[in-house]
């Protein structure tokens, strides 16, 4: 039997983010889980994680953006001065095509469905966070910045970081197969 503490905080958002980055701490100390990915788009929370985390010398911190085009085509949120801060603290920032977006987002527009849209909606009944840390952590396996293992991944409703999650990471193709192990911090209110 595992015991562990889960945070429910009262309201989703940027508030709840020092609270996250104590959770990951704890777990990366307590367990040796040395995979964190996270989500953030202009790079404020993930610069938060990456200052925090050089503590740990062992963590492989990956960083997950919005993808070009995401808000305007050929536009990123992320600036390239930000890429390079958080890059200099030792993440790996990933810039790609989002798991439950993509093709599936402009099928959606023209025929109001896609599965990509179905698994997303699904998903959000856990939370808008518990999504993103679903999706980024499918995104960095794709990508190779993590291995096919359990990792923290961290997201949040909108802004900041409101959600941390253990999940056993594996590439997209092999979506079935991937695990949601705990729930660590998330919003009551989502």
């Amino acid at each position: 039997m595992i015991k562990r503490e889960v945070i429910y905080f009262e309201k989703a958002g940027p508030v709840n983010t020092e609270a996250c980055v104590e959770v990951v701490k704890r777990v990366v100390s307590e367990e040796g889980i040395n995979h964190v990915v996270v989500a953030s788009t202009f790079g404020d929370t993930g610069l938060k994680f990456a200052k925090a985390l050089r503590e740990f010398p062992n963590v492989n911190l990956v960083i997950v953006t919005h993808n070009y085009g995401f808000k305007e085509p050929g536009t990123n949120e992320l600036t390239p001065e930000r890429r390079k801060e958080l890059e200099s603290l030792g993440a790996k920032v990933y810039t790609g095509t989002h798991v439950f977006r993509g093709v599936g987002a402009s099928i959606r527009s023209h025929f109001h469905y896609s599965e990509e849209a179905l698994i997303a909606q699904t998903l959000r009944i856990l939370g808008q966070g518990l999504k993103v840390c679903v999706e980024i952590t499918l995104m960095a396996c794709d990508a190779g910045l993590i291995p096919p293992e359990d990792v923290i991944a961290v997201a949040g409703t909108a802004r900041g970081a409101d959600t941390v999650a253990i999940i056993k990471a594996v590439p997209s193709n092999m979506f079935f197969n991937l695990k949601v192990r705990e729930i660590l911090a998330k919003p009551r209110d989502w």
